[in-house]
């Protein structure tokens, strides 16, 4: 929805003004305007003040990165001249716009548009000022969208500026020999499976590992068909080493082996049906492909790696068969070692047991009775192992020498778990206890924080209900010190969770709190100084900088208001305060520099500090901004014209060419011409 006309508004203060002067009405216009150091004439008042900004920050980063300026201007409708494309060029013209300054004009009424460019020496052709006038601003103008309009044209004219360099061709016979990498990785595969073959008993297939990032699908399939090769001959060979096993140690120490085996072969049939499904004459996508090669070089991998565990079983029943006297004889002294143990491991537990709750001592109550169970069954085994030396039966000896020394081990394992547990329960207590202080002191701490909202005491009281439960567990005779200490570890992040936002908020308060008055400082003297500058030429100074003022003024408030609640958002706001001054000085001192500039410094100093005050001409017509009641330039300079002896009220009557205080803009008219075919309706 558009705002009420401030052109049309102010149009009748004109007339009112002339008529209190005696003089004959004009007809109202709309003629060329100047542009002032904005970017956006908004005299339609289409924009809203923050929809100016957007536009005008998008136009200052479009001279950024392509050293090229758009103006945008928008009035009710295009008269003196009619023509979109004349009065477009017109306004350039009037305005010293270079070969590159781009303007584009809308009226809003009218409904027409016309992008404005230097087609004989600027930077982008006519063709492409066209393009963007019908692909880009067009709709957006369509839509009813004024700010996108800018938005598209700016895009459009950087997309035209900046092109795209095509991507040089590789030099022929520069890139690498295809056919060669592939005959060195064949050759390297074939070496692999050879190596492979002669290391059968650690059945290591290199082939079967994970794919590479990036690794290419004929990659995949040479590594894939590789790994289905080396697992096939790995399980042959493993089929003959198990049937020499079961010879050697019997059928009941192979059964493992015949198991792992049974489901290596299984995993490759699985593989080899992939394989098929590949290669047949249904065709599959490239991520089907590459899936399936995956799956191959897992079930490779996974075969190789279950029969070489069992294949280092057997490594170590062969070492034993070697030395099965000396075999037993070593074992048996470890056995000799644990069963004096287990003594020691009973004595101890009963000692725990006075001492802990039966909950702390679950997991080790009858480790004693398992070792000395794990030792009986030992002493059996190193028997058998006797008895088969004596008969000449190695390999049978070898497994029970090998069950006897398994038997030990977790005897070994029983009785460590006891004296593991009691140095546990042990550390837990210590840690309960300097827990137990620690929540106590944090409680105090979080006692004397203010809590608004409520937090800080949910979070205590949850602490405390975990610090009851924590001494609880430990109070005698009998404790449970990892229940207590599994309590008092939820209390104390609870707890701790609360001070340490606490503290944090404290510590980002007193930063911010030491900065705070500087900034504060600072701000005013902006906004002060600001605002008489403004006060004392604001019948110079245009909406933008005003608008910054007042956004600035805003912030300046807003940091006074929480400077005692919220020092770092205070100071956010002041310093924030502070930018938007400092650019609004900048802006309101580049008005007042191109007012001046427009009329030449204009004779009737007395007139012309009343102009520029805005004391007598404005106060007649309203106060109207120069930017959006088309005064300056030509619109003032033809009241000056008809008032006549007011020096310097529009530079000389007519349309008052600007010669300097624009962004970037040449000292003179350009050479070049931006008459062309373009622009349209919408």
């Amino acid at each position: 929805m558009r705002k009420p006309k401030t052109a049309a508004i102010m149009a009748g203060l004109v007339v009112a003004a002339v008529s209190v002067l005696g003089l004959a009405a004009p007809v109202w216009a709309v003629p060329p305007p100047p542009l002032g150091s904005s970017y956006v004439l908004d005299q339609a008042d289409v924009l809203t003040n923050a929809q100016e900004a957007e536009v005008q920050s998008r136009l200052l980063r479009l001279s950024e990165q392509t050293g090229l300026d758009l103006w945008v201007v928008f009035v009710d409708d295009f008269t003196e001249p009619t023509s979109a494309a004349d009065w477009a060029n017109e306004t350039a013209n009037r305005n010293s716009l270079g070969p590159h300054q781009y303007l584009l004009a809308v009226s809003v009424d009218g409904r027409a548009y016309y992008l404005s460019g230097d087609v004989d020496d600027g930077t982008l052709t006519a063709d492409q000022l066209a393009a963007i006038e019908q692909e880009r601003v067009q709709p957006a103008l369509s839509a009813g969208d004024w700010a996108g309009a800018a938005d598209a044209a700016a895009t459009g004219i950087t997309a035209a500026a900046q092109g795209t360099k095509p991507t040089p061709p590789t030099p022929a016979g520069g890139g690498p020999d295809i056919a060669l990498i592939a005959l060195v990785v064949f050759l390297v595969l074939a070496l692999g499976g050879g190596l492979l073959w002669l290391w059968l008993r650690r059945r290591r297939s290199a082939t079967a590992g994970a794919p590479a990032a990036g690794e290419s699908l004929d990659d995949l399939s040479r590594r894939a068909g590789s790994a289905l090769v080396a697992t096939d001959d790995a399980i042959k060979a493993s089929e003959q080493e198990l049937g020499f096993a079961r010879a050697q140690f019997g059928d009941e120490a192979a059964t493992p082996f015949a198991e792992a085996l049974a489901q290596a072969k299984a995993d490759l049939d699985r593989a080899f049906t992939i394989s098929q499904q590949l290669d047949d004459d249904v065709p599959e996508t490239p991520e089907q492909r590459r899936a399936g090669y995956v799956e191959i070089l897992r079930l490779c991998a996974t075969a190789d790696e279950s029969l070489d565990a069992r294949a280092a079983a057997f490594d170590q029943l062969r070492a034993l068969e070697s030395d099965a006297p000396g075999a037993v004889a070593r074992a048996r002294e470890r056995h000799t070692a644990a069963t004096a143990a287990v003594d020691g491991t009973a004595r101890d537990l009963a000692a725990l047991r006075e001492r802990y709750a039966d909950e702390a001592l679950a997991t080790v109550a009858d480790n004693a009775a398992q070792a000395r169970d794990r030792l009986d069954l030992a002493a059996r085994q190193f028997s058998t192992a006797d008895q088969a030396i004596a008969s000449g039966s190695t390999g049978e000896a070898a497994v029970a020498i090998r069950g006897g020394e398994a038997a030990v081990a977790q005897a070994e394992g029983l009785e460590k778990a006891v004296a593991s547990l009691a140095a546990d329960l042990s550390t837990a207590e210590r840690r309960a206890a300097d827990l137990i202080a620690e929540i106590e002191g944090d409680l105090v701490a979080a006692a004397a924080l203010p809590d608004p909202d409520g937090r800080i005491a949910g979070a205590v009281a949850t602490a405390r209900a975990h610090l009851d439960a924590g001494r609880a567990a430990l109070a005698p005779p009998r404790t449970a010190p990892l229940r207590a200490l599994a309590a008092l570890e939820q209390g104390n992040t609870a707890i701790d969770a609360v001070l340490s936002a606490a503290h944090d908020e404290a510590e980002r308060r007193r930063r911010a709190s030491s900065q705070l008055d500087s900034v504060l400082v600072q701000a005013r003297a902006q906004v002060s100084a600001t605002e008489d500058f403004i006060s004392a030429r604001r019948g110079a100074v245009g909406p933008t900088a005003r608008t910054r003022l007042a956004e600035a003024g805003a912030a300046l408030v807003q940091a006074e208001q929480l400077r005692a609640a919220d020092p770092a958002s205070a100071l956010q706001a002041a310093q924030r305060a502070a930018d938007l001054a400092g650019q609004a000085s900048s802006l309101a001192q580049n008005d007042v520099g191109a007012f001046a500039g427009n009329r030449g410094g204009g004779g009737g100093g007395d007139m012309m500090g009343a102009i520029l005050g805005g004391i007598a001409v404005n106060a007649i017509l309203g106060g109207g901004s120069r930017s959006r009641g088309g005064f300056g330039g030509g619109g003032l300079g033809g009241l000056g014209g008809m008032l006549g002896g007011m020096g310097g009220l529009g530079g000389g009557g007519g349309g008052g060419s600007r010669s300097g205080g624009s962004r970037g803009r040449s000292g003179g008219s350009s050479a070049g011409s931006r008459s062309r075919r373009g622009g349209g309706r919408f």
